[in-house]
């Protein structure tokens, strides 16, 4: 036995995995159980409390990229598990939506096949030593689709604050997503051209 090199490794996992940023990364994903338990299409308080989780979650996205930037605390194991929380966030919940009739079944089919293309471009690229950045498109559409997912959970009509008019959130919310559904095409377009030129180049250089 090695007590040294045990020390070691646990002090190179812990600086890699158990810091403030990656923690609270893990912990959102521990807020998707209680968001799908509250949905409840007949029920307005459930709904709008698992809207609430919902959008705790998605903002503590900002929160954990933000104190990884400003300790210095950006490892391997974070660039990884951040963009998959967000992926099985939107997954499971849209999928819950759709087994209540919140959302059709087609547009989640095609956004989450959307996200397993991508995923499948970025491995044959990794494997050919090649990395594509994420572009611009596919941040704007996770960014739609997470707002959209919180609207069409709080789903009913309210009277907006300091105004007459009533929202029906429902409504809002599936215009950010089929917002979200073109930028996902598109980001998916952009994705594949930049595939094959990144590809060309690394084969040509």
């Amino acid at each position: 036995m090695n007590p040294q090199g045990d020390l070691s490794r646990f002090e190179a996992f812990k600086r890699e995995v158990l810091n403030l940023p990656n923690l609270i990364t893990i912990g959102r994903l521990f807020l998707i159980p209680p968001v799908l338990v509250l949905i409840d299409p007949t029920d307005p308080v459930r709904n709008f409390i698992a809207a609430l989780l919902f959008a705790a979650a998605s903002g503590l996205d900002i929160l954990d990229g933000w104190l990884a930037r400003r300790q210095n605390l950006v490892t391997v194991f974070g660039k990884f598990m951040d963009p998959l929380a967000d992926k099985l966030m939107a997954m499971a919940v849209m999928i819950w939506l759709v087994t209540v009739s919140l959302l059709p079944a087609w547009l989640v089919v095609v956004m989450i096949g959307r996200d397993f293309y991508i995923s499948g471009l970025r491995s044959v690229a990794a494997n050919q030593g090649v990395v594509i950045a994420a572009g611009e498109g596919g941040k704007m559409k996770t960014v739609m689709q997470l707002i959209g997912i919180c609207c069409v959970l709080a789903r009913y009509r309210y009277r907006m604050p300091f105004s007459p008019v009533d929202v029906n959130f429902h409504e809002l919310g599936m215009g950010f997503i089929y917002v979200a559904l073109v930028l996902s095409i598109i980001s998916a377009v952009q994705y594949t051209l930049e595939f094959g030129r990144t590809l060309k180049e690394h084969r040509t250089s």
